[in-house]
């Protein structure tokens, strides 16, 4: 399993290497030195037999140099291109995410409140004009008792009319005993 995985490693590696080489030879044309040899580009003057030494030799020493630079000029224009496209991208990138935020913000759903509303007034607008007819929600409801917490009230009553009776021992015991 080792083994292929590497091998996989291996194959892709050298497509990378390939895609790269394939890349620049059509990116980067080679240079034409013709009549220009290594000694040629090293030495200033060289002896030819049509043109004094200096002459000949700088003269393509210049052609070479405005070909270089013709060719630094393109790539530089190429380079601005894709950095303006680039650069147009983002911005569009970075407008699009605005505009989705100002989206989320304007449609955000409000927090719902509780609406008390009565089942006959729920039922009529739910059924309409045959809610009471046909359902009354009421009818099979347990009856409750109301307990009276008015005896409670007067059962706590003032504290300070009993304060004398409870003065005392005998008056504390009578509090936890009844």
């Amino acid at each position: 399993m080792l083994q292929i995985a590497k091998q996989e490693l291996e194959r892709e590696a050298e497509e990378r290497r390939g895609e790269k080489g394939r890349a620049l030879s059509t990116r980067c044309q080679p240079l034409e030195l013709a009549g220009l040899g290594f000694a040629d580009l090293q030495t200033p003057g060289v002896q030819t037999p049509s043109l004094p030494p200096t002459t000949h030799t700088a003269f393509l020493h210049q052609d070479l140099c405005r070909q270089l630079h013709a060719r630094v000029d393109k790539v530089d224009e190429e380079r601005y291109d894709v950095e303006a496209k680039v650069t147009k991208n983002i911005t569009e990138i970075a407008d699009l995410t605005q505009k989705i935020f100002d989206l989320r913000g304007k449609f955000k759903r409000p927090t719902l409140r509780r609406v008390r509303i009565s089942a006959d007034a729920m039922m009529q607008a739910l059924l309409g004009t045959r809610a009471k007819e046909s359902l009354d929600l009421r009818a099979h409801l347990k009856q409750v008792k109301k307990e009276d917490t008015e005896k409670e009230n007067r059962e706590v009553g003032d504290w300070r009319k009993n304060i004398d009776a409870l003065s005392g021992m005998e008056g504390r015991k009578k509090k936890f005993e009844g």
